[in-house]
């Protein structure tokens, strides 16, 4: 497919999840209004969405209706977001800029911001235990325990724990990989899944591979993302840029150096499409969002 082909394809989901976010998202006209005002100030109008994007390509495997994909995208975006609210606060990396805007603890306040966060993960399973079409309701629990499971301990929850743990630490290369398996990789990997679980149920092996295609992109999104917080400025990344050596966290970059660490991503990606073979064409969309991601750095 061409480019330009998959650069109208990015643009049309990028605004049917605006569309589908305004639709999900509680009023401000609502009591309590603060609290709404500050949901959607995180949410709408910000990031690439990158999350929802492979929601919707997984979705072309299994042929999942587009309000099935756009509930689930949003489920993940919401997740997502409340991440960074609660990532960028005092407590934890104490960040004062995301998306090119104040972060929602400058804003507004830390306690809205701890609630907002609160908020936007409760609200995200209330989207995906909504009655889907196509999609029977032991499916559905088996959409809710996987975006579950990786929100919480034993995927972003935990890996920002050992994040904070390991700041000014000396980390091997499988430790380093392990955090952001968890940190990043596993809401990335939930996504991918996600799109797929939402329409028609893929065989084991296709199950299997997709699983594969989605924990290597979501290992590449995290070293590009070190990269990039190497090199990219404040204005283009839309977040303090340097932020992880002013902090002494370790990275990719630190532990595997600048060239070693862009070749590592694009190890991934070749890894990622590989494991995509069995799809065919049908999985284009996933290959073209892998090398998207990728490129970012280059």
């Amino acid at each position: 497919m061409a480019n330009e082909t998959f650069t109208g394809w990015m643009t049309q989901i990028q605004q049917t999840m605006e569309t589908a976010l305004e639709r999900f998202l509680p009023s401000t006209d609502s009591l309590p209004q603060r609290l709404h005002q500050a949901m959607r100030y995180v949410t709408l109008q910000g990031g690439k969405r990158v999350r929802p994007l492979l929601v919707f390509a997984a979705g072309e495997l299994s042929g999942a209706t587009c309000e099935n994909l756009a509930r689930a995208a949003a489920a993940v975006e919401m997740i997502h977001a409340y991440s960074l609210v609660h990532d960028d606060m005092p407590c934890m990396d104490d960040d004062v800029l995301r998306r090119g805007k104040p972060t929602c603890h400058v804003a507004y306040d830390e306690a809205t911001a701890l609630l907002v966060g609160d908020a936007l993960q409760t609200q995200a399973f209330e989207l995906l235990s909504v009655p889907m079409d196509g999609v029977n309701a032991a499916e559905q629990l088996a959409m809710c325990h996987t975006l579950a499971r990786a929100s919480g301990h034993a995927g972003m929850a935990g890996g920002q724990a050992i994040d904070l743990a390991s700041v000014g630490q000396t980390l091997n290369l499988p430790e380093l990989e392990f955090m952001h398996m968890l940190k990043t990789g596993a809401l990335i990997r939930a996504a991918v899944m996600l799109g797929a679980m939402a329409g028609k149920p893929l065989s084991t092996v296709q199950t299997e591979q997709l699983d594969i295609f989605a924990k290597r992109i979501g290992l590449a999104f995290q070293v590009v993302d070190d990269v990039l917080d190497c090199e990219a400025d404040t204005a283009t990344l839309g977040k303090t840029a340097g932020k992880d050596a002013a902090n002494d966290k370790p990275t990719y970059v630190s532990l595997m150096g600048l060239a070693e660490a862009k070749q590592f991503a694009r190890d991934l990606r070749a890894e990622a499409f590989a494991a995509l073979d069995i799809f065919g064409p049908d999985a284009d969309r996933l290959k073209q969002l892998a090398d998207y991601i990728v490129a970012r750095s280059f």
